[in-house]
């Protein structure tokens, strides 16, 4: 991505209703496949919406967790891990070729995420499984993951993941949701957070340090309570700034 430039994209599909207000001011979609959120009917009607404003369409896979929203950590061996992800993946994959578009990255979702963000096992596991699939997706990881690390290693593309509405740690890594102040609710924080990415590939963390941070795709939670005002000022903010908004195809 250009220093001009910026993608930004969303978790979507996954029953909040915030699909048609967050839509026109992002360039990628992150689709619930099932697992966590979502199903046949939510899939086909997020792809139809994706491809009316033109976003990039991405696999959102996770754990089989509904109750906790794909959220609980859970430790699966690494060959159910590879076969959920492309479990997920070819439902998803088979309503897009229907919709006559393709799938261009791959975003884990929850716990998955997170675990393949540190753990060599999960995150083998998961690269295994997308190169498997297509080696043409891009892999959407936290910046400075094991997941990122192992995917380049593998020849695969990846998008290097921020957060417009999660703090940092000291160390670079995502407050934990466990934590106070976690989530950040406040529109002007959230802008500004997204500027000291894109501009200074940097994030102010909780104890006010200031941490480089490698942004090549900046996430805003599609199932947050502000979600569709914070698609919308970002939005505006970047082009403001003189930033196009667009995937990493």
């Amino acid at each position: 991505m250009s220093q001009n430039a910026i993608d930004i994209n969303c978790d979507l599909g996954e029953g909040t209703g915030n699909e048609t207000g967050i839509m026109p001011f992002i360039s990628s979609v992150n689709i619930a496949c099932g697992f966590h959120a979502g199903n046949a009917l939510t899939m086909q009607e997020t792809v139809r919406l994706a491809k009316k404003h033109a976003v990039c369409i991405g696999a959102h896979p996770s754990f089989n967790d509904p109750e906790h929203f794909g959220r609980r950590t859970m430790h699966l061996p690494a060959t159910e891990i590879y076969a959920i992800i492309l479990y997920q993946v070819g439902a998803l994959s088979a309503i897009c070729q229907a919709e006559k578009t393709r799938i261009h990255h791959i975003k884990l979702h929850g716990a998955l995420y997170n675990q393949a963000s540190t753990d060599k096992l999960v995150a083998e596991a998961a690269v295994a499984a997308i190169k498997d699939l297509d080696a043409s997706l891009v892999i959407y990881g936290l910046s400075g993951s094991v997941l990122i690390s192992l995917a380049k290693a593998a020849g695969l593309k990846t998008a290097a993941e921020v957060f417009a509405d999660r703090t940092y740690t000291p160390e670079g890594l995502l407050t934990s949701r466990s934590m106070p102040h976690a989530l950040i609710t406040d529109v002007a924080e959230v802008t500004q957070q997204v500027l000291g990415f894109v501009f200074n590939q940097s994030v102010i963390a909780t104890d006010q340090s200031l941490v480089k941070i490698t942004a090549e795709t900046i996430c805003i939670h599609g199932d947050g309570l502000h979600a569709p005002v914070f698609a919308k000022a970002v939005n505006h903010a970047l082009a403001e700034k003189n930033i196009k908004i667009q995937s990493p195809a």
